[in-house]
């Protein structure tokens, strides 16, 4: 690897740089990379939030419960088969590429949506509705699960070195903006169709639509370039011409710190997920909001995040990446879960508001920066399974359960135990943060690890050879 050009700031980690993509080509990387993250993510987020409504045309009636409980378990299956993908997909866009990954990603995230779209009723086919719409989440679950860490990686390696945080941030920006267009997608549809044809047909909309958008990522991320980082890192690195199974020993075994912190960095998913597919639907069932209202009021706070997760990325770059956001980000979620879900039992439109667009707030100083300090605690050859494998297990057991354990708070009668489970979450992920690296700085920003770690892969390296 090319050796850093910059001056190492006080305090921070002496690095190397990475080769920078052509200033010519790189708006249309990012692009396709924004984009395409923008499409995954919308059609991830819109089966949350229409749920409530579609449940009883699709699965079979028990209790009032029933068919929402079923609908909320089918949207797990998505998430439990996630690490399964982290850890299958990810190594091989640590091996042939990030651009290859993400393009077969955005198409099978389209195609759960068509099938979703799609399926007739249960009073139509019976049990093969439920049926599709599992195979339609697997689907989904699997695309989704190799999409956030290549996409982090890609948009940060086509990165100027300079603006890494910026960068970054702007994943989780395109995910913030795909929840607030299915917000307030959901929201026209549920607010201007009567129930009766809302329950039938208007739900199928947001779903085509997601379908046909899935064609336009795939056509943008097709044409994009593939990351001169991870180029630079296959022709350079042993590990990188290593097969799937010994990357993963390799990276179990060199940076199991990494991999704890990454975890630590995305296990507040459970409040964002929460937040932007059931508070809405919590709200309605604890407080009689009308659904549509909770919609559009949401949609208020995630334009919020959608603004302050970019800004974050780019003070990142001179502020530094530990100490002023994951770590305030996740004091301010500790200290406002709980009393903001107190003040949402008040009734009004502007209750409701001030709730939603306080939790986005923290969010998003918490999401503006996370993926970048992710990306660069790994080098560039295991950068993507370093991330898949952390992230998605954690995703799975946090994230795909969030709207199915707040619903069982809420049916065991004790709502208020959504808010003391978010803040426990996020309370040991705070004690984690305090053990991170900075990892940037106003004099370099870097996406590779310590020399330590590129010994450690010398040295698996030269075991294997010797086997």
């Amino acid at each position: 690897m090319a050796t850093a050009r910059g001056k190492t700031s006080p305090g921070f980690p002496k690095t190397t740089s990475q080769p920078d993509v052509p200033r010519r080509r790189r708006p249309f990387n990012v692009l396709a990379g924004t984009i395409g993250h923008f499409v995954e993510w919308y059609d991830w987020y819109i089966y949350g939030l229409l749920a409530a409504v579609f449940s009883s045309q699709i699965f079979p009636a028990g209790t009032a419960f029933t068919p929402l409980v079923s609908a909320l378990i089918t949207y797990a299956i998505g998430f439990v088969v996630r690490p399964l993908s982290g850890l299958i997909i990810s190594p091989l866009a640590d091996r042939y590429g990030r651009r290859v990954v993400l393009a077969t990603t955005i198409g099978g995230m389209a195609g759960g949506s068509l099938i979703i779209a799609l399926t007739p009723p249960f009073a139509v086919i019976g049990y093969a509705a439920p049926l599709l719409f599992v195979i339609a989440r697997v689907l989904q679950g699997i695309s989704a699960g190799s999409e956030i860490q290549s996409a982090i990686a890609y948009m940060v390696e086509n990165g100027s070195t300079n603006r890494r945080g910026l960068f970054g941030s702007l994943s989780n920006m395109a995910s913030g903006l795909a929840t607030l267009v299915a917000t307030a997608v959901a929201s026209i549809i549920t607010s201007t169709l009567d129930s009766h044809d809302l329950e039938t047909w208007g739900w199928r909309i947001p779903f085509a639509i997601g379908g046909v958008l899935g064609g336009v990522g795939l056509l943008l991320r097709s044409r994009a370039d593939e990351s001169p980082e991870f180029e630079a890192a296959v022709e350079d690195s042993p590990v990188g011409r290593q097969p799937a199974h010994s990357r993963l020993r390799e990276l179990l075994r060199s940076h199991p710190k990494a991999l704890l912190q990454t975890a630590a960095l995305s296990a507040p998913a459970v409040a964002y997920y929460t937040w932007a597919t059931f508070l809405p639907t919590y709200a309605h069932l604890t407080t009689g909001r009308a659904l549509g209202s909770a919609l559009a009021g949401n949609a208020i706070g995630l334009g919020l995040l959608v603004i302050i997760v970019p800004v974050c990325g780019a003070l990142s770059d001179r502020l530094g990446r530990r100490k002023p956001f994951p770590i305030i980000g996740a004091v301010g979620m500790v200290v406002l879960f709980y009393p903001l879900l107190m003040l949402l039992q008040q009734p009004g439109f502007g209750v409701y508001v001030t709730v939603t667009a306080s939790g986005w707030v923290v969010l998003a100083v918490w999401q503006g920066v996370y993926p970048t300090i992710q990306a660069e605690l790994f080098p560039a050859a295991v950068r993507v399974s370093g991330i898949g494998v952390a992230h998605q297990i954690v995703i799975a057991a946090l994230g795909g359960t969030a709207p199915l354990i707040a619903s069982a708070f809420i049916e065991a009668g004790h709502p208020m135990g959504v808010a003391v489970y978010m803040t426990i979450v996020v309370l040991l992920c705070l004690v984690v943060y305090l053990t991170l690296p900075e990892t940037g700085s106003s004099g370099t920003h870097t996406t590779t690890a310590s020399s330590a770690a590129s010994d450690a892969e010398h040295r698996s390296t030269s075991t294997e050879r010797t086997r």
